[in-house]
């Protein structure tokens, strides 16, 4: 009985980070962070990307929370309840690297999904590549990816209002 709690904290730091990562790569990395994105919409044969420097922000807070929640650190101010939001944080960073980076970019590995949701997740984000530049654009988060038809019908209305420039290579 003692986990669940943790257990739905983690749960819980999982999904927010979803939020948290939906709004920072629409308004932070296609913003004012474009500089640091840029080269992750770009072709290239780099090993590493000035975008892989987001993780390291993530690192940091995750790394931040598990020093809130350690009295060895904090002292009397620890927060035990900061480990496990830690925890969450890092759990995201794991699947955000596993989907993101190796499943979609294939940066590790190599696995093309057939069907079922890691096709979707793969398409919707191979949509989000079809723009070029920082402007316009969909499908801003990681975990969960919206209808393909719907965001292939997003990124055309983006086109005709001049919204977003289309990549050739996207065929829409």
């Amino acid at each position: 009985m003692d986990i669940i709690v943790p257990l739905l904290v983690v749960i819980a730091t999982i999904l927010a980070m979803e939020v948290v990562a939906w709004s920072s790569h629409k308004y932070i990395m296609h913003g004012w962070g474009w500089g640091w994105h840029r080269d992750h919409h770009e072709p290239h044969d780099n090993l590493l990307e000035k975008n892989d420097l987001y993780g390291i922000v993530g690192a940091v807070m995750s790394i931040s929370m598990f020093m809130w929640g350690w009295p060895v650190v904090a002292g009397e101010y620890a927060w035990p309840m900061a480990t496990w939001i830690g925890v969450g944080i890092l759990g995201y960073g794991i699947i955000y690297t596993l989907i993101h980076d190796g499943l979609v970019h294939q940066r590790y590995f190599k696995f093309v999904p057939k069907k079922g949701y890691a096709k979707r997740l793969v398409q919707a984000h191979k949509l989000h590549h079809a723009t070029v530049g920082k402007e316009g654009g969909v499908s801003f988060g990681f975990l969960f990816a919206q209808d393909p038809a719907k965001l292939k019908a997003e990124l055309r209305r983006q086109r005709e209002s001049g919204t977003a420039e289309l990549r050739e290579s996207a065929g829409l």
